[in-house]
């Protein structure tokens, strides 16, 4: 172990020095004590009973206690108390009852003095009277406590608690009279050694077993108390009712807490399982700790600081096996590494925001003298230790409220209603999601669904009945021929207008160049044929009118005028009898420059259609050899980009739709646990119709096992009352048919109502036919049963 820096404490003519240390032990220890001049430390456990000596950089055992071939159970101690009058009186706690005195100062190896066995059960504490040497108090687990005059051989006082055991018992420092007892039912209760019939105060501290109690050294009426509800409270003893001034609230059981010497408002806590670190706990801020000791690998099961006007050395022993000595300025600082702020967000966009009220406050930019008031001599101000600086701090939370109209969720409520998610077609499931997502005024989602059709549609099926009501306009024209544009301007998407060729005719641009795309219409499988070279898309937002019709203009230097284009884009299967034509200059122009020249593009007429966004192609959108896996990729990003937006409902009915085409392409992890959130989200609407649909989609095992649990119903027999087994209709025990109609006096075997007040049933028209005219039991038990 690295080597701490040493410290050393002035305590009148002695000093104490050390360093953080540790030593391994016979076995677990069950508590520790040291003696009255900080030199010496006691372990005790079932198979250990050993004294330690405190050297500055090691402990040395000095004596073990525990001599003999087969030493008995008085050796297995559960508590053990060094008197701090007298230095060489030990007592311990025996789990088989006993109450055994120790005196060091024995010639002989056995140092056991005196064995009182006056209690039935387990012995949890021992406590000498802090300035009576001869006075030692027990508290048993038979819920008695025993006061011993070391000079008699037996009890002088027994105190009984009304209670299944006493945890800890500990004399007040100030009171000469007074004991405090704690427990198994959650009850302190304080007792005058000179009154053993009736204890003079008792409250109820804890929920749940009070494990341990200490008195304040130095206020008078302090009393700290620790117990299995995972809280140490503080209670001024000195009003006429016990007030809770202080609570501190830990992470598991408490099971010893002791006071911090010469620090007021200072404690210790260890824990009884789980936790394996001591915290040092300012009780004025309860929420962190104020230091931590995390060397122990186990559960530590006593502490003791080691002198009692010393506060930078504290002793541990744990089940690991170890002894402990920590130096207090080698402990952990939780606040150095603890959020100065908190950020979070509420259920319905709601954001709370809290920060130390002095980050926040209105006059931040001052800067205080650090030395305090200048109108005070600065030589009354004593320097602060920065080891010691934990002042309470007050922090403001401020929240921030949006509009609730705004975010308020009766989309997804209804999204998760209206979606079809089986039961139909993949194309039909498509369209169906777009529309009700376009509805919602949604429309990415919208287009996402749209564009899923297309990827993951068979070819053949493209232009299935219900996708767009306009396209029945077009006849039998595929959807995926729009137009084509052989070559693009600089100037699309910044001007609004397209130069046209010179020399180019509505026929010309039907049929183009070789090598250049073209479009053709196949009338028997009504699928869109193109050049063999890679497809090139533009999508140009736009939004469109029903009846709007776009035109290209034609802006010509040296002519102003301007030309609309035709109103088809495609080559007609009938006779076009209005078919505008082109200017003069232009047909002049098309036998001296058919093509296109310099930065002028080739296009065609454009004809809008409803409701889709403006696309223009060179080639055909779907190639038909194009396998649907080439798309997945793109779409397990947009199911991750969706999931990591919060709309987890869009990535699980996405992922249920397309099932097999995308499954394989996520892990499944990731399926799980978008699939819970969207579950736990439904749940929480109370959409469980809907959950438990996307619970049987689901193919994750995690998920399908959801359904399947607590379905099973237990009943009761109507005739003897008693559960009935699973193995038919026939009672067990009496011997009848539990489900026989009360009306028909048929057995149901099939769906069977009752009553829950007096348990009569059967078939669920009978009774439903019967409660219509009488509100009374049809097997004559005059319970007034009624159908919701």
């Amino acid at each position: 172990m690295e080597k701490m820096s040493r410290v050393t404490t002035a305590l009148s003519s002695n000093s104490i020095t050390g360093r953080t240390m540790f030593c391994h032990l016979d076995a677990p220890a069950n508590a520790i004590s040291v003696c009255r001049d900080a030199t010496q430390v006691v372990v005790a456990g079932r198979n250990i009973f050993k004294i330690y000596t405190l050297e500055e950089e090691q402990f040395v055992e000095k004596l073990n206690l525990r001599v003999g071939r087969k030493p008995s159970l008085n050796f297995s101690c559960a508590d053990v108390m060094w008197h701090q009058m007298e230095e060489n009186l030990l007592a311990t706690a025996a789990t088989n009852g006993a109450v055994v005195t120790w005196n060091l100062g024995k010639p002989s190896r056995n140092k056991q003095d005196q064995l009182f066995t006056e209690h039935k059960r387990t012995v949890n504490k021992v406590c000498f009277h802090p300035t009576e040497v001869y006075m030692l108090l027990s508290g048993s687990q038979d819920g008695f406590m025993k006061c011993f005059d070391l000079r008699k051989k037996e009890s002088v006082s027994t105190f009984s608690g009304q209670s299944e055991s006493v945890r800890d018992v500990q004399f007040s420092m100030k009171d000469y009279f007074t004991f405090a007892a704690s427990f198994e039912n959650g009850n302190v209760q304080l007792w005058d050694i000179r009154r053993p019939d009736r204890y003079e105060r008792m409250f109820t501290a804890h929920t749940g077993p009070v494990f341990c109690c200490d008195w304040h050294p130095d206020d008078r009426g302090w009393l700290a108390t620790g117990g299995r509800d995972k809280m140490v409270k503080v209670w001024d003893m000195t009003t006429n009712r016990p007030k809770e001034i202080y609570c501190v609230q830990t992470i598991a059981s408490v099971a010893r807490v002791k006071w911090r010497p010469e620090k007021k408002f200072h404690l210790a806590t260890c824990s009884m399982m789980v936790d394996h670190n001591i915290y040092v706990w300012d009780v004025r801020r309860p929420f962190i700790p104020f230091a931590t000791f995390e060397e122990h690998k186990d559960v530590t099961t006593g502490i003791v600081w080691r002198h009692q006007h010393d506060p930078h050395f504290l002793l541990s022993g744990s089940k690991d096996s170890t002894l402990y000595q920590h130096m207090f300025k080698d402990a952990t600082r939780p606040v150095d590494k603890a959020n100065p702020e908190g950020l979070c967000f509420g259920l319905f966009g709601d954001l709370a925001f809290a920060a130390k009220e002095s980050l926040i406050s209105s006059d931040t930019n001052r800067k205080p003298y650090p030395g305090g008031d200048r109108r005070y001599p600065i030589f009354f101000f004593k320097k602060p230790d920065p080891t010691e600086q934990f002042a309470h701090v007050s922090s403001a939370l401020s929240v921030f409220e949006t509009d609730l109209d705004s975010n308020r969720m009766d989309w997804f409520v209804k999204t998760a209603q209206l979606y079809l998610l089986s039961g139909k077609p993949f194309a039909e499931l498509c369209d169906h999601n777009a529309k009700v997502a376009q509805e919602l005024k949604r429309p990415q989602v919208s287009t996402t669904w749209t564009m899923l059709r297309i990827m993951f549609s068979d070819p053949a099926n493209l232009t299935a009945p219900g996708l767009n009501h306009n396209l029945s306009k077009l006849g039998p024209m595929p959807l995926m021929n729009s137009f084509s544009i052989k070559e693009i301007g600089p100037g699309v998407g910044t001007e609004s207008r397209l130069e046209r060729s010179k020399g180019e005719s509505r026929q010309d641009n039907i049929h183009l160049d070789p090598g250049n795309s073209h479009i053709s219409n196949n009338e028997e499988n009504e699928e869109t044929e193109g050049s063999e070279g890679q497809a090139e898309y533009m999508f140009i937002d736009a939004e469109l009118d029903d009846d709007d019709l776009y035109s290209m203009e034609h802006d010509n230097q040296a002519e102003e005028q301007e030309y609309t284009l035709p109103q088809e884009a495609f080559q007609l299967r009938h006779e076009i009898i209005d078919n505008p034509s082109a200017p003069e200059h232009l047909q002049q122009d098309k036998a001296d420059s058919p093509h296109v020249s310099g930065n002028e593009a080739e296009v065609t007429c454009l004809t809008p259609i409803e409701s889709f966004s403006l696309i223009s192609i060179s080639q055909p959108l779907y190639n038909p050899h194009l396998p649907a896996s080439f798309f997945c990729p793109i779409v397990r990003e947009m199911l991750s980009y969706y999931a990591e937006q919060g709309d987890v409902q869009m990535a699980v009915s996405v992922l249920i739709v397309l099932g097999e085409r995308i499954r394989k392409e996520i892990d499944d992890l990731t399926q799980e646990h978008w699939y819970m959130s969207y579950i736990d989200l439904l749940q929480r609407f109370e959409l469980w119709n809907v959950s438990n649909e996307v619970i049987k989609l689901s193919t994750c095992s995690a998920i399908t096992c959801l359904n399947q649990a607590s379905t099973t119903l237990h009943i009761n027999c109507s005739n003897c009352k008693r559960p009935m087994s699973n193995k038919g209709w026939i009672c067990d025990r009496c011997h009848q048919c539990a489900s026989i109609c009360a009306v028909c006096h048929h057995v149901v075997k099939g769906l069977f109502v009752w009553c829950q007040g007096c348990s009569h049933g059967g078939h669920l028209e009978h009774i439903m036919n019967w409660l219509k005219s009488s509100a009374h039991c049809p097997a004559g038990c005059g319970h007034q049963c009624e159908y919701t």
